[in-house]
């Protein structure tokens, strides 16, 4: 069953709003107030760090550990960087400034609002599957299964080295880094078809490789060593 949302235009003080604005993504005919991202109320309350980090991976690009003029921004939404040149200046953004491998790295990282809305969505039915993970109240079961299948728990791998990933790693870091980040199957795709979890020593490998580039990558590698490929 393919959800109908609400779609209700909602004010936002947002420097970089979408175009057409931010929505309502309940489903339509709802009761009460409108929320853009409703599938997250209940990880909000029960693992907060790991909700905000699923708006933020959605919705920003990544970009340097650092914000400078030749740096470039290390976070802007992603659906600021389908502007023009031209649209950006007006916003702040100088692309002249930066180096073209910047400009090049922002300009792959650009999707849309609803693109964002909908891998927010799957990130969240994707953590719900996490060993571990709270299960999730019905009305949000309901609403995430209706888009992309039942959840079950102790099912979601790392998207790199398919091994089984556990809740608890949200909230273990290293060096300030997660153990777990969000990952693209092609890092130049932000779609839910082509993002999952994955630890982080495997997403740093993966690198800016597609995931078949990854693996023939390694399978070369294994076979130039004399390792037995299966």
């Amino acid at each position: 069953m393919a959800l109908v949302y609400c779609r209700k235009t909602l004010s936002s003080r947002s420097r970089f709003p979408p175009p057409g604005g931010h929505h309502c993504h309940l489903p339509a005919g709802h009761a009460g107030r409108c929320e853009e991202v409703p599938y997250l109320a209940h990880l909000m309350k029960v693992a907060p760090r790991v909700a905000k980090k699923i708006v933020r991976d959605s919705v920003m690009t990544t970009g340097a550990s650092w914000k400078s003029a030749d740096a470039g921004p290390n976070r802007i939404r992603r659906w600021v960087m389908l502007l023009t040149d031209a649209e950006l200046l007006k916003l702040g953004v100088d692309m002249g400034k930066l180096s073209p491998v910047i400009v090049a790295k922002l300009r792959e990282k650009a999707a849309t609002y609803e693109s964002c809305m909908e891998v927010a969505a799957k990130l969240t039915w994707l953590a719900y599957g996490v060993q571990s993970c709270p299960s999730p109240p019905p009305n949000i079961a309901e609403y995430l299964e209706a888009v992309y299948g039942p959840i079950v728990a102790g099912t979601t791998a790392c998207l790199v080295c398919k091994d089984l990933l556990d809740f608890a790693d949200f909230a273990r870091a290293r060096r300030g880094k997660a153990e777990i980040e969000t990952s693209h199957s092609n890092p130049r795709l932000h779609t839910p078809d082509n993002i999952g979890f994955a630890h982080r020593d495997c997403n740093i490998a993966q690198g800016s490789k597609t995931l078949d580039e990854f693996y023939d990558w390694i399978a070369n590698i294994l076979r130039r060593t004399g390792r037995t490929v299966s």
